[in-house]
């Protein structure tokens, strides 16, 4: 049941990242969504400001989303509640995040309004792999009760 669960969030997240490649959630959505930020903190700034804040907001946004769907794969591929540090599982979440954003990218060839970008896809990769960065350094130096990995992969586990 809790595979079951896990895979779920995963599958949902994904098709979160689907539907945020349609032309609703095009640059006039995060650039109007940035205005008001920027009006709430009373922050003015000039038109070329905003243009590079609005052009890495969307970039942050690419690697965060790609970055928390690479943390979920991972677990669904762990298949385990339990966080523990596993390079095959690593990387095999980084490669799937890859490949999803190559497909949400050909996606976007059909968007009105949108593109497609390999450029993109790379942000979404480097996301993902932050995604386990974030993993690694979760289990070496915030979570101290790790427990020694599993037999199966000796050659793979960072230890302590």
């Amino acid at each position: 049941m809790q595979a079951w669960v896990r895979w779920s969030i995963t599958l949902a997240w994904a098709v979160l990242i689907f539907d945020l490649s349609t032309s609703t959630f095009g640059g006039s959505l995060t650039a109007w969504l940035l205005r008001e930020l920027l009006l709430v903190l009373r922050l003015s700034i000039s038109e070329s400001a905003f243009a590079t804040l609005h052009f890495l907001f969307r970039k942050l946004a690419h690697c965060t989303e790609y970055a928390i769907f690479s943390v979920l794969l991972y677990h669904c591929i762990l298949n385990s509640n339990r966080t523990e540090w596993r390079v095959r599982a690593a990387a095999w979440s980084v490669f799937a995040a890859g490949l999803y954003s190559l497909t949400d990218e050909f996606h976007q060839l059909f968007v009105p309004g949108r593109g497609a970008s390999l450029i993109d896809c790379g942000i979404d990769t480097t996301g993902a792999l932050i995604g386990m960065l974030v993993i690694l350094a979760w289990t070496r130096f915030i979570q101290s009760d790790l427990p020694v990995a599993a037999a199966q992969e000796p050659d793979y586990v960072i230890s302590k």
